[in-house]
């Protein structure tokens, strides 16, 4: 039986909340030295930025030395650096904590703000700013929401307990429920239970349904609706009860009924990108609140957002692009 490589620590300290790049060599290859791996592996940083880091002595062992240039290349050895940080716009919106004990945070993300350090969204990131604002620097993330949801995202305290939580989301002993407002439409028979396959694939923004078994399940029901001036059908508010965890099933859900989600940039079709510090018209989709029996202390918890979607509030306001922020606290 294969053992697992054990991961030494990490000889670098985070910065701005961001852990460092830890890259594993490979068991096997033609590199002779440990700097000709990374620039065939970093090729797309740039001409020069590997030689750069080496110069500077950024690229460190696991005794936290730096890795000269030279080094001879060697199977399965570690290596850490400090990626340079993207230039963010800030998302002026606060991350609210809705619960903290020695084992969870339950946090209440707004839009825009992407959960975990992915891309070009790195320090500006609710994991990033929270291992900052609380001072936990071993804070992970148990799942993530799109950058565009807001809402209640689960991250725990210790890693060691970390798959203990993940695999709530994993088997689905955890009830997570959503609001949406988008149009309302009295010919669409609800509540229902939709049922589809979902594929997403690598580069493309849409996910998109396929014949086949379906991977994808999501109950949906009508909370209430009202008519507004801005359309020829009122305004609905529903709430979504995923039982699968596909990429944008929410969204593709709904506007697969007919009535996609306000603000959404992807579906039914794609708009234009939302280009960096616009945060106008934001996507109304809320992560409602979560349920789940604690797989550590055996608690009972159930965490609701506070949140008002900003189309709900006033739409007016919300169509103008004039809100104050992502969503409206009650």
């Amino acid at each position: 039986m294969r053992r697992k490589t054990r991961i030494p620590p990490s000889p670098l300290p985070q910065r701005h909340g961001v852990d460092p790049v830890r890259v594993r060599l490979p068991a096997a290859g033609a590199w002779g030295t440990v700097r000709a791996h990374l620039v065939e592996r970093l090729s797309g940083a740039g001409a020069g930025v590997v030689d750069g880091m080496f110069d500077a002595g950024l690229i460190v062992g696991a005794d936290g030395r730096p890795v000269a240039a030279d080094a001879p290349f060697v199977p399965g050895m570690f290596v850490w650096f400090h990626r340079d940080l993207p230039d963010e716009v800030p998302v002026p919106f606060p991350v609210q904590v809705v619960h903290r004990d020695e084992h969870i945070v339950v946090a209440d993300k707004p839009h825009f703000l992407a959960t975990t350090p992915r891309g070009g969204h790195v320090a500006e990131t609710a994991l990033a700013r929270l291992r900052r604002e609380l001072d936990l620097p071993e804070l992970t993330a148990a799942h993530r929401l799109d950058r565009l949801t807001a809402g209640l995202v689960l991250f725990t305290v210790r890693p060691e307990e970390r798959g203990a939580y993940q695999s709530l989301f994993r088997d689905r002993r955890i009830r997570k429920d959503y609001e949406a407002v988008a149009p309302y439409d009295p010919a669409l028979a609800l509540p229902r239970t939709v049922r589809s396959r979902i594929v997403k694939e690598r580069g493309v923004l849409t996910a998109r349904e396929v014949p086949g078994e379906p991977n994808a399940v999501s109950r949906v029901e009508l909370v209430e609706h009202r008519e507004h001036p801005g359309g020829p059908r009122g305004l609905a508010r529903y709430r979504l009860t995923p039982a699968t965890g596909q990429t944008h099933q929410l969204r593709v859900h709904l506007s697969a009924l007919g009535v996609p989600i306000l603000g959404d940039p992807l579906y039914p079709e794609v708009t234009a990108p939302v280009p960096a510090g616009d945060f106008r018209r934001p996507l109304q989709l809320l992560a409602r609140s979560v349920e789940f029996t604690d797989p550590v202390t055996g608690a009972e918890h159930r965490f609701r957002s506070g949140r008002v979607l900003a189309a709900w509030a006033s739409y007016d306001r919300w169509a103008a692009g004039g809100c104050d922020g992502p969503s409206v606290g009650q």
